[in-house]
């Protein structure tokens, strides 16, 4: 036993000196914590609708005598879309405008004669009445009148027609549609959790797959004052501009709601260190010497290409460890081989460590 003790320590005393050393320092890259203004997005689909959208139908049970619009045709307030069958109508008209004058003509006669004191109170109380029954009976025809024609109640563009010339149509028949496509509503489910993030005037930007992806911006007009208590979200409508006519009611649109910026502790995703459901990062000691390494645990917030928010584990200034964190531990001895200012590529820390060694060398 003495024999082996004895061998044991010439062997290690023979061992190179190095293998007690400490372990050699780490060389990092790394980038300062800073606020930054991030913008969240939130994003949902919509539906496309008509600014004002109705069917038109007709309020009597009547024959088409007259079609004065084309399928897919603008038409302006007020323009007469279909006309009926309105003879009876027109004779009841021509009595009636005769019967008003007749009893003006005896109302103004009787007025006179009372005003000389030569009739009495009562008679010129009758022919009154008279006058206004005879006037309430022209209104009543003239609305008749107006029943027997289909106005566009707006400006906009008609659809498909559904009638033809000599057809009997009655309440509740579809004649064709009328939409304002002028401005295009947008209504779209969003998650309750966002709620207070949303207000009336927030800017939006919607894509539809029939105008290949092309950007529309707009803004949100209004939000619903219910929450769904099935999909606990809210229905919130925007308005879209639309000169050009590009957007159709019933589109299936992309929409993309733009936050108003908040100032962030933002840090690079290269940083961030996934175990579990817990998120962790590495920041560098540099009171120590050498700098240490210190693992702290993350609350994380939203995103952006690049980087993420940080809650709470980081305080702005500390310096994180980009690179170089696959052979890092807590407590780790690191050297600082180059600093990240901006959106520097690994290539190009690469040259920045290379050009360090050398001043170095």
């Amino acid at each position: 036993m003495r024999f082996k003790a004895i061998v044991l320590a010439l062997s290690l005393y023979s061992l190179p000196l190095d293998i007690f050393a400490a372990p050699a320092v780490v060389p990092v890259f790394v980038k300062t914590a800073a606020t930054e203004p991030l913008s969240e997005k939130i994003e949902a689909l919509g539906t496309l609708k008509a600014n004002e959208a109705v069917t038109l139908s007709t309020t009597v049970t009547e024959t088409i005598t007259a079609i004065h619009f084309d399928d897919g045709q603008r038409v302006s307030k007020g323009d007469v879309l279909v006309e009926m069958a309105s003879a009876e109508e027109h004779a009841e008209l021509e009595e009636a405008l005769s019967t008003v004058k007749e009893a003006r003509r005896q109302y103004q006669r009787i007025q006179s004669l009372a005003n000389a004191k030569l009739s009495t109170e009562s008679l010129l109380d009758e022919r009154q009445a008279a006058f206004e029954a005879a006037k309430a009976k022209l209104n009543a025809t003239r609305s008749r009148l107006a029943d027997r024609l289909i106005l566009a109640p707006f400006d906009g563009v008609v659809g498909l027609r559904q009638i033809s010339v000599g057809q009997l149509v009655t309440p509740g028949d579809s004649i064709t549609t009328l939409d304002d496509d002028s401005v295009m509503k947008l209504d779209m489910s969003v998650p309750a959790i966002f709620l207070s993030g949303l207000h009336s005037g927030m800017k939006i930007t919607a894509k539809a797959p029939e105008l290949d992806n092309q950007q529309v911006e707009g803004e949100v007009a209004s939000i619903d004052s219910r929450v769904d208590p099935v999909t606990r979200a809210v229905m919130v409508r925007a308005l879209l501009p639309n000169e050009q006519r590009r957007l159709k009611p019933g589109m299936l649109v992309t929409v993309v709601l733009q936050k108003p910026p908040q100032e962030r502790l933002m840090i690079p995703e290269e940083s961030l260190i996934q175990e579990g459901f817990n998120q962790f990062a590495f920041v560098v000691d540099t009171t120590t010497e050498p700098a240490r390494v210190v693992k702290r645990k993350l609350v994380t917030g939203p995103r952006r290409p690049g980087a993420i928010a940080v809650m709470s584990g980081i305080e702005a200034g500390e310096l994180v460890v980009t690179h170089g964190t696959m052979r890092l531990n807590d407590g780790t001895a690191v050297h600082i081989a180059a600093e990240q200012k901006g959106n520097e590529s690994l290539g190009e820390l690469l040259r920045q460590q290379n050009s360090l060694s050398e001043k170095a060398d």
